[in-house]
């Protein structure tokens, strides 16, 4: 494609990080859309400024040059994202851009979906529009790792949760575990269960903890994600905290191929959906996703226990590990670690943390950043040493 590669101008920087804030609005609430924001710029000042709300609702330009009325004759559009130019749930935002007079476009990334790609801004400059492409790129990208993740793998963008010690102990030696780290960091757990689509345990989670899952936030009603526990033997006790009835959110039971007959149509006559994966001894992480993406489930967020947390990172689907540790030291070679399983041989075959960052969350340290696997294009492992 005919990118316009150039260098932007301090205030061109300015309204594409004002429209990556508007973005930043509809936070797990457009799915299976990415988030979105834009500002209409008239005479170097914002006219008008939107973004994408949820599914079904206006994109983000069709919000902000709404906003900005008759002031879009000859205006600037700043966009995180490439403007649509074919019909889905609502009509192709380059239609309404060329409707609005406006003469120049800057947007932040490309976008991957086939039916998108390189259209929308091709269309435009064919139209006499002047367009920038891939201002503040970077930004932009993180800014919807998760949709991206959607559209090019095919799969839900996955989140790895631990809660854990400062010698990384999950649990006592006398299996006490509640609660590690501060009210705080659960609050923070709680933000994101609220903007995932599913959340996942293992099954010793269950028989252990037996959690609800639900969302609880201080102040306002959150919404709960699927909960789905990784099962390969069915062994989900019928009276577990999952199956709650004040929830509106379903359960998914993951397991093996060709479970007991007798133990699946209990679960299925409790109401929850149980899905069978490839393998035939455990729970086929990489199927599971593959179906998952394919009932609508595009985000999961796994919190525990250790084994589900290895063979996650095993079987490379984990983007983005989020690890809080408190300040304590349980000790105990018998006390359960985060991530157990059969680990690796050798130091260049470990997964590794990129644009990594720390931050204190209360009296506790939440550690996070994007994961990559040896082989990967972002692998940063040392070769030579």
């Amino acid at each position: 494609m005919n990118q316009n590669y150039r260098k932007v101008s301090h205030e061109a920087i300015k309204f594409m990080s004002r429209a990556i804030r508007m973005a930043q609005k509809g936070l797990g609430r457009t799915s299976p859309n990415p988030m979105v924001g834009a500002v209409v710029v008239k005479n170097g000042k914002i006219v008008g400024e939107g973004f994408h709300r949820a599914l079904g609702e206006p994109h983000a330009e069709v919000d902000a040059i709404r906003a900005a009325g008759a002031q879009t004759e000859g205006a600037e559009l700043f966009v995180t994202l490439e403007p649509c130019n074919h019909y889905g749930r609502t009509p192709p935002c380059t239609q309404a851009i060329m409707a609005a007079g406006i003469k120049k476009v800057y947007y932040g990334i490309d976008d991957p979906n086939p039916s998108v790609i390189g259209g929308g801004a091709e269309f435009l400059r064919k139209a006499g529009v002047e367009v920038v492409g891939q201002v503040l790129e970077n930004r932009c990208r993180a800014l919807n790792d998760m949709y991206l993740t959607n559209v090019t793998f095919k799969r839900p963008f996955v989140y790895l949760k631990l809660a854990m010690s400062l010698d990384g102990r999950v649990a006592t030696r006398t299996g006490h575990s509640q609660w590690i780290t501060s009210e705080q960091s659960r609050m923070r757990v709680h933000r994101l269960r609220d903007r995932v689509t599913a959340v996942m345990v293992g099954i010793k989670t269950v028989l252990a903890d037996n959690p609800f899952l639900t969302t609880r936030l201080n102040g306002r009603e959150g919404r709960d994600p699927v909960r789905i526990v990784a099962d390969s033997n069915l062994r989900t006790p019928l009276e577990a905290n999952i199956f709650n009835q004040m929830s509106p959110a379903g359960v998914i039971i993951a397991t093996r191929r060709n479970p007991p007959s007798r133990l699946r149509a209990r679960l299925e006559k409790k109401g929850c959906r149980v899905i069978e994966t490839a393998s035939l001894d455990k729970v086929d992480l990489k199927d599971l996703l593959t179906n998952l993406y394919q009932i609508g489930i595009t985000s999961l967020l796994i919190e525990g226990g250790a084994g589900l947390a290895w063979g996650a990172l095993e079987a490379r689907i984990v983007d983005r590990c989020m690890f809080f540790y408190a300040p304590i030291i349980i000790g105990g070679k018998s006390a359960p670690s985060g991530v157990s399983g059969a680990g690796i041989d050798r130091l260049e075959q470990a997964p590794r943390l990129v644009d990594m960052r720390s931050s204190r969350i209360g009296p506790d340290i939440l550690v996070e950043g994007k994961v990559v696997y040896p082989g990967d294009q972002d692998d940063t492992t040392n070769k030579s040493s």
